[in-house]
């Protein structure tokens, strides 16, 4: 999937923009934050992860999430450049 493609969904939308404030989430800190099940946000960071928006590291038994840093500078340059 694209990297516009997989942000076209509201709810990745969502987690992107929270990742921004909050980097370093696990995905309790989704589930709390927005009104879907713990199976379906997992289901939503996979999109994002294979898109290239975020990276994930495993810490202990919970999964990490951050933003992935050069493909939104790279977002940002191409996004520059038509705007």
């Amino acid at each position: 999937m694209g990297l516009l493609k997989a942000i076209s969904n509201p709810t990745r939308f969502e987690i992107l923009k929270y990742l921004v404030k909050h980097p370093g989430c696990i995905t309790l800190n989704f589930v709390d934050h927005l009104p879907i099940a713990q199976a379906t946000v997992s289901q939503h960071m996979k999109v994002l992860r294979e898109a290239g928006w975020i990276e994930s590291t495993l810490t202990g038994t919970a999964t990490c999430y951050s933003l992935n840093e050069s493909n939104i500078l790279w977002f940002k340059t191409k996004i520059g450049e038509i705007f």
